[in-house]
């Protein structure tokens, strides 16, 4: 049985998400950040060396990064669910988001929070708050012509994706960004996120 290596206000949430979506068995091992640098406990380097969540491991098989992760299950246990068809593009559009959330979205997010916290007054600030839009400003751009990333049905893009709209929501606000916040709202209201909060315990992005 997959367990999900749970971090507190993690990444490691959308991995719950997906599995309640597919209405896959699994148990949760929790850790807990330290209260005050927020980082993870050691005890996750037993799981694996970078001491990272999201982690998973089914049976002997350690699986670490959250698009390996999402692309494991969906192999393994998907039976072809959440995935995009290969019609109109939707399956570009799919791998798409699936990589630019951590290749592209996040960093943009955190370098800049990251950099603000260190020196509230750094000239490099304003190129960074360029970044942060561009990449919210192609993202509100896309769900503007549809309700999910990958076209009018929900996929694990939009799972993957979910992370940066929250953490945007909290750090920046969304109120330049309509189709953005809908779109959160609409995953939000999905039973199987609901149900993976209930699991994971409290989340403070959502």
């Amino acid at each position: 049985m997959i367990v999900v290596h749970h971090l507190n206000d993690s990444r490691s949430q959308r991995i719950l998400w997906l599995l309640e979506e597919l209405g896959v068995p699994y148990e949760i091992e929790k850790y807990r950040r330290d209260p005050v640098t927020r980082v993870a406990p050691p005890e996750l380097k037993a799981v694996h060396p970078l001491g990272k969540s999201p982690v998973i491991t089914d049976g002997d098989r350690v699986v670490a990064e959250s698009g390996a992760i999402i692309d494991y299950i969906l192999r393994n246990y998907g039976e072809g669910r959440l995935q995009a068809d290969g019609s109109e593009g939707a399956f570009d559009d799919y791998v798409y988001w699936m990589h630019a959330a951590e290749g592209s979205a996040m960093p943009a997010l955190i370098i800049r929070i990251t950099v603000a916290r260190i020196d509230p007054n750094a000239a490099v600030l304003s190129r960074l708050d360029e970044n942060v839009a561009s990449q919210l400003g192609l993202l509100e751009s896309a769900l503007s012509r549809r309700d999910y990333l990958a076209g009018s049905a929900f996929t694990a893009a939009d799972i993957q994706m979910s992370f940066v709209a929250e953490f945007a929501a909290a750090r920046f606000g969304l109120e330049n960004y309509p189709s953005i916040a809908a779109w959160m709202k609409r995953f939000q209201a999905r039973p199987a996120y609901k149900a993976a909060l209930a699991r994971g315990g409290p989340f403070t992005f959502a």
